[in-house]
């Protein structure tokens, strides 16, 4: 639904009280201007720059945020009014958009002028409507804002926008690349849109993913919330992990349009240096899906609400992104705190981690979401329950033969010689191998030289890896080989036998 169709529904329900969030200020007033045409209403708007505008007029009187508030009540002749005390919804109706006025509701002579002008619309049929790119309604007028959201443009309104920028013959691809230049462009105001379509137009004389992807990175660092991963990882660059790799593949296969079976995503237990990671990295590459980082320490804000306004909007801009891979990396980390949250800061951990389980289970966009962690018996058990996550994987130490091809991947890539001898590798992770391969290159060394410097996390933390597997034996799919993980580790029997037998005191 539109916001002109949202708008309409609010003001004919005589919701006096319209808080509006957007990010595109023309864009929204223009759909309101054409609402107030279509209706017959009347609208005024103000702004701090050019005070009130009715029509063709403007005071510049009004340029006062207070005054601005109280000159709703005039929009309207007398004679226009509905009759005292009943609700006409057909009733003549006048709209005052305020625009950036979050900036003004600090003062007490404002909020209380609002206040009185929200409660007298009901009678006279104005209505106040406050534009702005974020939601900040203080405690006295919160019961009286009813808030909309002005929703990023949709794939059909980019290729609108796209067409009316490439408007010679080869400037707007076609097909398969058509698809990954809306793709790329999904989650773009309109305003930021046209300006990459243009941009690309000069560098390439084409509408093209990359130069999209470029300002969609810039984008994202400015919200400072997410990051957009451009990395070159691939598959092939990881030893194992096939029956992963096979999962994944197929249920991020591409669907009809109009398909309602959506892949949620998968949880990642492994020790460190395992690959999960470079994995999360690398599945973006193989599908063809941006890589969306979310940095769980980036929501928390300083400010009261901030960090569970910043969570929020930082969903909305994954969702606006889809078809996407969404990676949160250690998140026992970000998220162990949960259960003493309101002893430690108030309840801010606990209510992020409920948005985000809300998120996980009820979102309906393309997002294939994958979380890592090192140690799952630090997150709350609801976390990883059915239908947050197609599957909770345990990525266990490689093997000999999945150590030998990591072996040979980091000894093309770092251009050893591959004739050499390895060293002993029984608790390698994969780390630990480019660890070594890297550290031959620097220092001129053989690999068995090298290894003399790495002390294999297999060593430091027997005890909590062997904890690890025990807790995945059983509840975990396996990475490597599929089905349900087992621990097949042997347990050394090594005890010396103590003899029961009775000793006969007389045979000494």
């Amino acid at each position: 639904m539109s916001l002109q169709e949202r708008l309409s529904e609010y003001v004919r329900a005589a919701f006096t009280g319209i808080w509006i969030e957007s990010h595109e200020h023309e864009d929204a007033l223009a759909e309101i201007s054409r609402l107030c045409r279509q209706e017959d209403w009347r609208l005024a708007v103000w702004d701090l720059e050019q005070g009130l505008r009715a029509g063709s007029s403007a005071s510049a009187d009004a340029a006062d945020p207070l005054a601005a508030i109280r000159a709703a009540g005039s929009l309207l002749p007398p004679g226009d009014s509905p009759p005292q005390g009943k609700s006409n919804t057909e009733a003549p109706s006048a709209l005052l958009v305020l625009v950036n006025f979050h900036r003004f509701l600090n003062s007490p002579e404002i909020i209380q002028a609002l206040n009185k002008q929200l409660i007298a619309g009901k009678q006279n049929r104005t209505f106040v409507v406050i534009l702005s790119p974020l939601v900040q309604i203080p405690l006295e007028l919160e019961k009286l804002f009813v808030v909309l959201q002005h929703e990023l443009p949709s794939r059909h309104q980019l290729e609108e926008i796209a067409r009316g920028v490439a408007t010679e013959e080869g400037e707007l691809p076609t097909g398969v690349e058509l698809d990954r230049v809306l793709n790329a462009a999904a989650g773009l105001t309109r305003y930021e849109a046209e300006s990459a379509f243009s941009l690309s137009l000069v560098r390439q004389a084409r509408i093209t993913a990359e130069t999209l992807w470029e300002l969609k990175s810039q984008m994202l660092k400015k919200s400072g919330l997410l990051q957009l991963h451009q990395g070159s990882e691939c598959f092939e660059d990881l030893g194992g992990m096939e029956a992963l790799k096979v999962f994944c593949k197929r249920a991020m296969r591409p669907r009809l349009a109009d398909s309602q079976v959506r892949p949620r995503g998968i949880l990642l237990l492994s020790p460190p240096g395992c690959g999960k990671s470079q994995f999360s990295k690398a599945l973006g590459n193989e599908t063809g899906r941006p890589t969306i980082v979310l940095d769980v320490g980036s929501l928390m804000g300083s400010l009261v609400g901030q960090s569970e306004s910043n969570i929020r909007q930082a969903l909305r801009i994954v969702d606006a992104m889809a078809p996407a891979v969404l990676f949160i990396d250690e998140c026992e980390k970000a998220l162990s705190g949960v259960a003493n949250s309101g002893q430690t800061d108030s309840g801010v951990t606990a209510r992020l981690f409920g948005t985000l389980l809300t998120w996980l289970n009820d979102h309906t966009s393309d997002v294939f979401v994958v979380c890592t962690c090192n140690d799952i018996s630090k997150l709350p058990p609801e976390f990883s329950r059915a239908e947050r996550f197609d599957g909770v994987f345990f990525v266990d130490l490689p093997n000999a033969r999945q150590r030998q091809a990591i072996w040979q991947i980091y000894i093309a890539k770092f251009e050893l010689d591959a004739r050499q001898q390895l060293p002993a590798d029984d608790s390698f992770t994969g780390a630990e191998i480019k660890s070594c391969c890297r550290l031959a290159a620097l220092l001129d060394v053989p690999l068995k030289a090298a290894a003399q410097n790495v002390v294999p996390v297999a060593t430091t933390s027997a005890e909590s890896i062997q904890k690890l597997r025990h807790w995945a034996s059983g509840r975990c799919l396996s990475a490597d080989q599929g089905g349900i993980f087992s621990n097949a580790v042997a347990t050394p029997s090594s005890r010396r036998k103590v003899s029961r037998t009775p000793v006969d005191p007389a045979s000494n």
